[in-house]
């Protein structure tokens, strides 16, 4: 099966990032295993939109023609799937982080978190977490927040298509939300976590993040590095 790819006309890949690596790093390994494949020592190979490590779930890995394809695949509309932590914050916005502030969670009603979160349908102006990856005088606003230097970001206007609170769970300290949401290019999920926590007057951090779709191509769809691996050699030997 592995033969029926044409890697050098162009390829739209979808791979099932998991927990932990890079986006840099999963698009590094499936360029490995495609030069193998290929007993090249270049190929071009790129991805359609980074996910954190933190994150998991659909990543677009584009090879040869197709990679012109990428900014068109970037601005389409993404879907995910995660959890919100309500009763606290942490500075990156996700567990990147170590909490820095608890706050209150009992005027929290299930009905006020679903009301709340259709409240940010449509249009809004969302200002990205400082452990982010924007360009501030040079360099990366995360290199600076690391450092423990002030970072200014500009807000971006994003569309929020559907926010949908799956289920709810509690414990004496804080409320787990569960949550669907469909988005524009250029949507941080941080954020929203950061903001519904903050209009509920209590705080909020992602705590789960799965990507589950960028346009017409889905995760149920992808595979992992190690079964593509599989497909193109049959074995669990690459040289990068």
């Amino acid at each position: 099966m592995g033969d029926s790819f044409d890697f050098k006309e162009g390829e739209v890949l979808l791979f099932d990032k998991p927990y932990g690596p890079t986006s840099f790093s999963i698009v590094n390994r499936a360029r490995g295993i495609i030069k193998r494949k290929l007993n090249v020592k270049k190929i071009k190979v790129g991805h359609a939109g980074t996910l954190d490590p933190l994150a998991t779930g659909l990543l677009v890995i584009c090879t040869g023609k197709a990679t012109k394809t990428i900014m068109g695949i970037q601005d389409a509309e993404k879907e995910y799937t995660g959890t919100i932590t309500l009763g606290a914050t942490t500075p990156s916005y996700d567990l990147e982080t170590e909490v820095n502030e608890t706050f209150p969670i009992n005027h929290i009603t299930n009905e006020l978190i679903h009301q709340t979160a259709k409240d940010f349908e449509g249009e809004l102006d969302q200002m990205p977490p400082i452990f982010s990856a924007k360009q501030v005088d040079g360099k990366r606003a995360y290199d600076l927040a690391r450092a423990g230097k002030e970072v200014k970001l500009n807000t971006k206007r994003i569309t929020i298509k559907e926010f949908e609170i799956t289920s709810i769970s509690r414990s004496e300290d804080k409320v787990e939300v569960n949550f669907r949401v469909a988005c524009s290019k250029g949507t941080y999920i941080r954020s929203l976590a950061f903001d519904l926590g903050k209009t509920l007057n209590s705080g909020g951090y992602l705590s789960t993040l799965r990507r589950t779709r960028i346009g017409n191509h889905h995760v149920d769809d992808a595979i992992t590095t190690d079964q593509f691996q599989f497909l193109l050699h049959g074995d669990g030997l690459e040289n990068s």
